[in-house]
């Protein structure tokens, strides 16, 4: 394995360690914070998933330069695939969160955006296991191994 191998590889994990895990937490706090009507959380929340959220794409790009010839290999397809589910489903959780953000500005004690708190907390959890069944799919077919 080349220096600029390594330094990929290096890259990758620290961009998975430090991107993807706090997202994931960020994620799973968000309904709390919806039922608390805690505004002010909420919206650091937002940013902060927004930030995480792009820095994953660090991820996906340096899991690409690291996989060069090797990207036709089944195990990197299929994490490939979910990776863009994920992302797709972050999507979808950023637009819930604006959505329940807007519903709570409103003073209705009606509005509890209590729809938007039962999908941000599901598609939550299924994004944590995509990001789970793909760190076993890259341990389990190490190329480097």
């Amino acid at each position: 394995m080349s220096f600029l191998d390594k330094l990929l590889l290096w890259l990758h994990i620290a961009f998975a360690i430090f991107a993807i895990g706090p997202l994931t937490a960020v994620t799973s706090y968000v309904p709390r914070y919806i039922r608390a009507r805690d505004l002010n959380v909420l919206r650091f929340l937002k940013r902060a998933e927004r930030v995480f959220g792009s820095l994953t794409l660090g991820v996906f790009l340096f899991g690409i330069l690291l996989g060069g010839s090797a990207l036709a290999k089944v195990y990197l397809t299929v994490s490939m695939t979910l990776f863009i589910v994920a992302a797709v489903l972050l999507v979808i959780i950023d637009r819930d969160i604006t959505a329940a953000i807007r519903v709570l500005e409103n003073d209705n004690p009606d509005d509890d955006a209590k729809v938007q708190t039962g999908r941000i907390a599901a598609l939550g959890g299924v994004t944590a296991l995509i990001w789970l069944v793909i760190l076993v799919l890259m341990v389990f077919n190490d190329p480097v191994g």
